[in-house]
């Protein structure tokens, strides 16, 4: 595919597509089932990232999207989940 038209294809992107190749790149696979080859999944999600930056979608909305985490001491761990508290425990004094 030209970069030419696939710039063209975002710019033309309708929410409703993008929802549908964000879909089918989660799942690797088409909505009627049929699985994606890897370079219908590498185009989809280039499509994907495209649309997120020309349409400003949130960056907490966007594919791949990571909650940064601060450490140090500006940490307080008042935000850590339980289930995640015991994981960077001090190793050396067990």
């Amino acid at each position: 595919m030209s970069e030419m038209s696939f710039d063209r294809m975002i710019q033309q992107m309708t929410p409703s597509i993008y929802e549908s190749l964000k879909q089918a790149v989660s799942l690797r696979k088409w909505p009627d089932g049929r699985m994606l080859t890897a370079e219908q999944t590498e185009l989809c999600l280039e499509a994907v990232m495209r649309y997120e930056v020309e349409n400003r979608v949130p960056e907490e909305q966007r594919v791949g999207y990571l909650q940064r985490r601060t450490c140090g001491s500006a940490s307080s761990g008042a935000d850590v989940p339980p289930e995640l508290a015991g994981l960077a425990r001090d190793v050396g004094s067990d």
